[in-house]
């Protein structure tokens, strides 16, 4: 009998189960795009960052710029340092927001610039390099939380606006004219240091009174209001790695720009990673020797490629298998050369001649199609093995 053609099988997975196994996650990839923009352009609009006066957010700071607006004060907003020395001037305050993040050539500039316009200049939580650079004889102690605090000085801003949320750096000086106020076990979280000039300079130890979120609470409104409003015109400086001023005429390295915690964070990450490789190498035990090659028995071999075929769909490969088997052990009991054992004008008439009684279709059963269904194949191997029995026993 000649065997019913099929379509060829492939162990390469096809477009539909491709697309099955696929769309799951290209569907949660589609749910995660379309999200993060729709989240982006809803908050696109108000959003500008961390202390700006144009930011509604929590922690920006619109709320007390609308305030000052309505005393009748002008604020204008810059990111370099040289549009804010050049906005400076008597009659103007200068609120830095992030002092660290100067270089020392632009602290130097800006230093000098405080020292000529005579105007005033606040600082938000400097640390102690830009302290020690803008305010010189002040020095920084060991932050403490942000809380309400009184007053405890005779600045009339601190007194007018009575308890306030301050903290975060503390701050020193040997100045007896310096105002240090808002204390934290005997050290100021707020500190004013006047100029010979005629301007001062306010060290702010936390920037929370400025948050629109905190900007109701305590004496918060008032304590900002005073310090930024007390002249016609405040210049808001928001510092930015971006400013040209920051490279510092090409002089500094990369490494100059890198906070010293993350240099130390990185220390302490090399280390941890070389305990780890220490502990994941150690030894438990002496090797453990094993006989090779291990014997494995041809028909656990046989089963688990048949478990292959059967899970890749191939018929058309197990078939090819099993009558190329076949084939090989059947040339030699017939006197075929090996090199033409699969070769149907030569196998098929010394099997004929052989056992010349036989019903098979020997072109089928030997070089025919692969089965439609496992059954099929199932039947062609009972075949050819039936067929091996009788020209053995011929």
């Amino acid at each position: 009998m000649t065997g019913a053609p099929i379509r060829s099988t492939s162990a390469s997975p096809t477009a539909r189960q491709v697309w099955t196994r696929s769309r799951g996650l290209l569907l949660g990839l589609l749910i995660i795009l379309v999200a993060g923009i729709a989240i982006a352009a809803v908050r696109s609009g108000d959003q500008h960052g961390r202390l700006d006066p144009r930011s509604a957010d929590p922690y920006g700071s619109r709320a007390v710029a609308e305030l000052l607006k309505d005393r009748g004060v002008s604020t204008q907003v810059v990111t370099t340092l040289d549009d804010a020395t050049e906005a400076v001037t008597p009659g103007t305050t200068l609120l830095v927001t992030d002092p660290d993040l100067l270089t020392d050539r632009q602290q130097h500039q800006l230093r000098t610039t405080m020292s000529e316009s005579a105007s005033r200049t606040v600082l938000l939580a400097p640390g102690a390099p830009s302290a020690r650079a803008l305010a010189p004889g002040v020095r920084v102690e060991k932050p403490t939380p942000v809380s309400p605090r009184s007053p405890q000085c005779s600045l009339p801003a601190a007194l007018r606006a009575g308890d306030a949320d301050t903290g975060g750096h503390r701050y020193t000086s040997e100045a007896a004219a310096d105002d240090a106020c808002y204390l934290s076990d005997g050290l100021a979280t707020l500190l004013r240091v006047p100029d010979t000039t005629g301007g001062d300079t306010v060290l702010l130890g936390a920037p929370d009174i400025l948050y629109n979120n905190r900007l109701d609470k305590q004496g918060n409104a008032s304590l900002a209001l005073q310090l930024l409003g007390s002249r016609p015109h405040l210049v808001w400086y928001l510092p930015s790695l971006g400013d040209a001023s920051a490279t510092d005429g090409g002089e500094s390295s990369f490494y100059d720009l890198v906070p010293p915690g993350w240099l130390w964070a990185t220390l302490q990450l090399a280390l941890a990673a070389v305990l780890a490789a220490i502990w994941r190498a150690r030894r438990l035990g002496p090797l453990v020797t094993e006989q090779l090659p291990v014997a494995v028995r041809a028909s656990e071999t046989t089963e688990g490629r048949a478990r292959l075929y059967r899970r890749a769909d191939a018929r058309d490969r197990a078939a090819a298998a099993l009558r190329s088997a076949t084939r090989t052990r059947l040339a030699p009991l017939l006197g075929v050369p090996a090199s033409r054992a699969h070769a149907s004008d030569a196998l098929i008439p010394a099997v004929s001649s052989h056992l010349p009684t036989t019903s098979r279709d020997l072109p089928a059963l030997l070089f025919g199609t692969a089965p439609s269904d496992d059954a099929g194949l199932i039947r062609l191997a009972d075949e050819l093995d039936a067929l091996e029995r009788e020209v053995r026993a011929s």
